[in-house]
């Protein structure tokens, strides 16, 4: 009896431990990625997706996580799936929760690949932003071993990479979630990693978007011959949730530049946003972060 209630408190531990911190899902033959975190917080990356791809001469990482903390999970979390060299890092945007745990794959040997609007931006803000952790609700503990690492390699529309056995294409269309987001695509699987260009399921961050050319990607996205989209937050996704995120973001800037021509109380403004947007289960928050630094100044 003793002995089957020590199985009993081990599996339930375990069970506790993948539901926390899930493992990487398998996407495709080659192809695995947090898909559907539910850990918003800060410490977990604000439930930001990465995935690798791995061809037969090395892996490809998609995006790093928000500190080398987490970036060492990832990177736990990758040799339970293959033991290739990481040779490549893309970032579809250089945001932290995408990119402050680049320093993890760089010490072993990846080379780091962004937009080149996308550096800049890591280049102006990136050591600024870790100074003050604090205003994204992290603490200098949660950083720990953290640093700054540019893109040493970047393009300005389209850029290909040979892993072996799959041809990875890098496309920005127009400024969008970011001035230089990009997404991964994977043509002979009809698989794209989309970064922040969607969001499903999860209030999006709009703060740095440009609205016109965030649809207008979106729109580029609708007619590609794609089944299977990774988004930036939440589950894996389809072409329904592309054209549920064009949308949101028309939906919200056009009832946000409304309200704010006649208010500028921002949780007045957030309160009658969240009556008439589409439902998302995760990051309320955000609508009123966005209404403040995008509609009322920063």
């Amino acid at each position: 009896m003793k002995k089957m209630l020590m199985m009993s408190f081990v599996a339930v531990t375990l069970l506790f431990t993948q539901s926390a911190f899930a493992e990487l899902t398998k996407i495709a033959d080659n192809v695995y990625s947090y898909v559907g975190e539910k850990d918003g917080s800060p410490q977990h990356s604000f439930a930001a997706n990465a995935g690798i791809i791995i061809g037969t001469d090395g892996v490809l990482v998609v995006d790093t996580l928000i500190s080398a903390k987490e970036g060492a999970r990832f990177l736990a979390d990758i040799r339970k799936v293959t033991s290739k060299p990481i040779k490549y890092v893309v970032n579809t945007h250089t945001h932290l929760d995408h990119a402050f745990g680049n320093c993890v794959f760089a010490k072993i040997g990846a080379t780091v690949i962004s937009h080149t609007a996308d550096r800049d931006l890591l280049k102006q803000v990136g050591e600024g932003t870790l100074k003050n952790i604090g205003n994204f609700g992290l603490k200098p503990e949660d950083m720990v071993g953290t640093e700054i690492l540019l893109p040493t390699l970047s393009f300005s529309d389209r850029m290909q990479i040979d892993l072996g056995n799959e041809t990875v294409e890098l496309i920005r269309f127009a400024p969008s979630h970011t001035a230089g987001s990009i997404v991964v695509s994977l043509p002979a699987k009809k698989l794209i990693f989309a970064g922040d260009v969607l969001f499903t399921d999860f209030h999006p961050f709009m703060a740095d978007g440009d609205i016109s050319g965030w649809t207008s990607t979106i729109d580029a996205l609708l007619d590609m011959d794609v089944e299977k989209i990774i988004p930036g937050h939440g589950p894996l996704s389809t072409k329904k949730d592309l054209r549920d995120m064009k949308e949101y973001l028309l939906q919200f800037d056009k009832k946000a530049r409304e309200l704010a021509a006649t208010s500028k109380d921002a949780d007045f403004i957030a309160t009658e946003l969240k009556k008439s947007l589409p439902q998302r289960s995760m990051a309320d928050w955000m609508i009123g972060f966005n209404v403040k630094s995008r509609y009322l100044g920063k």
